[in-house]
């Protein structure tokens, strides 16, 4: 039971879980035995063992440590070599994931040797836009944007003096009706969607060799005259398309050579996509024979069903190929979820590490005053740390794929992550804490290794400590105008800085006052005193009037943002049409807004020749040298 009293001490047991903590407006929650009890549970924690069994099968390093260990032992490089050595690592091991094999006992361990640090060009100083992809639509889309308008934006950006581009979740959804809608919500996020593709780029695609691509074709453009994107029937149409394709594919050796390199993981989640369209849902729906990836049922449906399973990998080499040639013209940064459906492919593949009864979310702040659980299944802890890290390595190179850059959604989830438990509301839950310095080493390692910076979405309620310790490892922050009281000259430079998110109002919205009055008319319970103070600050430091024309209000909110000193700027591209509608609507589902799912009102090809952008890159072209690609 709750504690009579509150402590402003943080407590946590053995298992990670917060006996109590601080919420975003200072006061301190203990947290309920109920909350506890089903936070152990989910973990599938023994109730008679008071912590974790230690785990003594992962070393985690910085390169140039010399760890002590317990005897002498074999270090098998990731190369192939071989060292011995006696009691202590070598300072010379180069980075990278190593075996250590110790003598007296024959005990195995993972190495991993970590560089310590993000990737991040010293020279970097950019701007680019903040990108919807499914609203973005041209007029030779088929109901949604997809890479060929990708590639045309990336263009357009780069003519403008851009030198990224933050694009939202590629990630795949489940391939059944209802479509997912929201990309923070993947199937999977080692795997990206295939309505995205362009199917005019696949070769092949043409009416000569398909005639009835035409019609399929003319009918997914009618689909543009509607704002609001209808995916179950983008999807009808695409996957018409593409099985047509799939039936004219001759074959080909870079296909083949795609489907080796992916290996055990790209079969993995063929096969769960080919099982949830015959089953017509995720699995904990399956029949049990089907539930478990490993199951001999799995390998057998995999067999007899192998010219689908090997059409769900054809997809996916489509879509590499496709993200490949959109990322030549800047530095492309995908952004992370932090987490996955819990019906879908990497809960399927990794249930045994992951706690499938809570959810993620957030406590209540001053812009969600009601929290929020997500029902996201979160790694357990110390199961993650058992599988040597090996499903967040995997999240981290499907990220990192094609990417100059990585947004990490909510990066204190490397940290401590909010953990609701099912059927209880978000006030219950409570944070579970990671070993952060090993996760942290890890990313480092990956973002090297992709050559691509990373920063980190540490908004809401953030531990000082934790700013600290990703700064250290060159994680840049985020600042938002709309969050941060000072001028913007007080930004840090390590960050990248926007006037607002997909989850806020856009300059548009909150100008108007129709943001607010959406939020009433939904009953949200707005903050609306915070709201009034964020209008007034732009107002004052964008020396606007009460009545300011909105493109001057728009252009004056980027002038105010580029005085910011940090490495990066973006510019939301729904600013650049003036749109009031945000993307998205926290604590709504689609039945009360439109959440993902609002195009922008016009076709990129006349954003892009309209003035009101080209204002606002004229503010965010600070004098710098543009090298964010390299």
């Amino acid at each position: 039971m709750p504690s009579a009293r509150a402590t402003n001490r943080q407590r946590t047991n053995a298992w990670g879980i917060d006996l109590n903590y601080e919420d975003a407006f200072g006061k301190w929650h203990e947290t309920d035995e109920e909350t506890i009890n089903a936070i152990r549970a989910a973990m599938h924690a023994d109730a008679s063992t008071s912590a974790p069994p230690k785990d003594d099968s992962l070393i985690v390093v910085k390169a140039g440590e010399q760890r002590q260990l317990p005897g002498p032992a074999t270090i098998m490089l990731e190369s192939g070599e071989t060292r011995t050595v006696k009691r202590r690592l070598p300072r010379n091991l180069p980075a990278g994931y190593h075996q250590l094999e110790f003598e007296t006992t024959g005990r195995r361990a993972t190495l991993i040797v970590s560089p310590g640090k993000c990737c991040l060009p010293e020279d970097l100083r950019t701007w680019g836009w903040a990108v919807q992809l499914y609203a973005a639509r041209s007029r030779e889309s088929w109901g949604i944007g997809d890479f060929a308008d990708l590639d045309r934006l990336a263009r357009w950006s780069a003519e403008l003096g851009a030198g990224m581009m933050l694009v939202n979740p590629l990630s795949a959804p489940t391939p059944i009706t209802p479509i997912q809608a929201s990309p923070y919500y993947p199937t999977s996020r080692r795997f990206f969607n295939p309505l995205w593709l362009s199917i005019p780029w696949i070769p092949g695609a043409t009416s000569d060799t398909i005639p009835q691509l035409e019609k399929i074709a003319s009918a997914a453009q009618n689909l543009n005259s509607e704002r609001r994107i209808d995916r179950d029937k983008v999807f009808a149409f695409k996957m018409e398309a593409l099985e047509l394709l799939w039936l004219e594919f001759p074959g080909d050796s870079s296909f083949d050579q795609f489907c080796r390199e992916q290996n055990a993981d790209l079969d993995r989640f063929a096969t769960f996509c080919a099982l949830a369209e015959h089953h017509k849902s995720g699995w904990h729906a399956w029949p049990a024979a089907y539930r478990h990836p490993d199951a001999p049922a799995v390998s057998q449906f995999a067999r007899e069903h192998s010219s689908r399973v090997r059409f769900h990998k054809w997809l996916q080499w489509l879509v590499k190929n496709q993200m490949e040639r959109c990322s030549p013209h800047l530095a492309m940064m995908q952004d992370l979820p932090i987490g996955v459906d819990p019906d879908g492919a990497d809960a399927w593949a990794w249930q045994d590490v992951s706690a499938q009864e809570v959810g993620v979310g957030a406590p209540p702040d001053e812009f969600n005053t009601q929290g929020q659980s997500w029902g996201l299944p979160p790694f357990v802890p110390h199961k993650l740390r058992a599988a040597a890290y090996g499903p967040f390595i995997q999240t981290l190179r499907g990220a990192f794929q094609n990417s100059g850059g990585l947004r990490i959604d909510h990066v204190m989830g490397l940290f401590r992550l909010f953990w609701v438990p099912n059927g209880m509301s978000a006030a219950k839950g409570t944070y579970v804490r990671y070993n952060a310095d090993e996760m942290l080493a890890i990313l480092a390692l990956e973002s090297q290794r992709a050559k691509a910076y990373v920063v980190g979405e540490d908004l809401g309620t953030v531990e000082e400590s934790a700013r600290d310790k990703l700064a250290e490892h060159k994680v840049m922050s985020y600042r938002l105008l709309w969050f941060e009281k000072q001028e913007p000259e007080t930004y840090p430079q390590e960050a990248l800085a926007a006037v607002t998110t997909h989850d806020l109002p856009t300059i548009a919205g909150l100008w108007s006052g129709s943001d607010l009055a959406r939020q009433r008319e939904l009953g949200l319970k707005p903050n609306e005193e915070s709201t009034s103070e964020i209008h007034e600050r732009l107002q004052r430091m964008a020396g606007l009037e009460a009545h300011s024309e909105i493109d001057d209000v728009i252009t004056g909110a980027y002038r105010v943002l580029a005085r910011a000193p940090s490495r990066i700027l973006t510019a939301a591209l729904e600013d650049a049409e003036a749109v009031e509608e945000r993307p998205n609507m926290p604590a709504t589902t689609p039945d009360q807004n439109p959440n993902w799912s609002t195009a922008l009102p016009r076709p990129i090809e006349d954003l892009m020749a309209s003035k009101l952008p080209h204002r606002i890159a004229a503010q965010l072209n600070r004098e710098a040298t543009l090298t964010a690609t390299e």
